[in-house]
């Protein structure tokens, strides 16, 4: 039988292709996200940084530039997001990063390694939050920061609900499990601070960020989100071509609502959480 870890480990691996081709437009959207996340963790020159979860890079890559003196480590479930990650450093002139394929719950450092730890949309992808959560605290030295990102509820992200509203006519999807990850498990105000608490954690806050999802056309918006968006990829692999016509005509005919000029920009909200150990 297939393991939780290696279905999310196929998964991303296969996602990564998309993630790489639609890089403009993730970083984009997502960079107040991780300007938050930053600017939250105080870095110094010689920062000792951990970013799990770390996908293709962010927002691990922009610790590294800021401490030139100290060292990054990438870590991911999935190492072909990781490849994705060097190349993305290497095209910058990075070089003070290292990557680790490892599981969230399951770090391979010794205690007290880290001068701070990011999450960038990881956590409710986690089996068990909370052996992660005390993984994190475990890492980080005293007076550490962790830093997270979750997405807040669905209907406040139109640039998902979108095309998942659209897919679900087609192929109508069961309510997720509330103890499974997926994309708004941890959606909930509270959420992220109360396993932060529970692991030790102190000075524990919260704030929501408004994000942006900018592409050229509604056709773009589509053709970016079905082949980066792990809800809508893993959702239409389950129709037929004439199927996802349909749904593509749909998502195009609303999404135009939000074209402005040459750009269509679709709304978004995060929640970042932060925490002292």
């Amino acid at each position: 039988m297939t393991s939780p870890f290696e279905s999310q480990r196929t998964a991303w691996d296969a996602l990564s292709t998309g993630w790489e081709k639609w890089d403009a437009v993730i970083m984009g959207q997502l960079a107040p996200v991780g300007a938050a996340l930053v600017d939250s963790l105080d870095i110094a020159e010689d920062q000792q940084h951990l970013d799990v979860a770390a996908g293709t890079g962010e927002p691990g890559l922009t610790v590294a530039r800021r401490a030139p003196k100290g060292h990054v480590v990438l870590t991911d479930l999935a190492p072909q997001m990781l490849d994705v990650a060097i190349r993305r450093a290497r095209a910058q002139g990075i070089t003070n990063v290292e990557t680790r394929t490892c599981s969230a719950d399951d770090l391979p450092f010794a205690d007290a390694t880290f001068d701070s730890v990011t999450v960038r949309f990881g956590y409710m992808f986690f089996p068990d939050l909370a052996r992660a959560t005390a993984e994190f605290v475990r890492v980080l030295r005293p007076g550490g920061r962790l830093a997270s990102s979750v997405w807040v509820r669905p209907e406040a992200n139109p640039w998902t609900t979108i095309a998942v509203q659209a897919i679900a006519k087609e192929a109508p999807q069961a309510p997720p499990d509330p103890d499974r990850p997926h994309m708004y498990r941890c959606a909930a105000p509270g959420c992220i601070s109360a396993l932060y608490t529970a692991a030790g954690l102190h000075d524990v806050v919260e704030w929501d960020v408004p994000v942006v999802l900018v592409t050229r056309s509604p056709a773009e918006y589509w053709a970016m989100i079905s082949e980066h968006v792990s809800l809508a990829v893993a959702a239409l692999q389950q129709l037929d071509e004439p199927a996802r016509a349909r749904v593509a005509e749909s998502v195009i005919a609303e999404v135009a609502a939000y074209a402005d000029g040459d750009e269509v920009g679709v709304p978004g909200m995060a929640r970042c959480i932060v925490g002292t150990r």
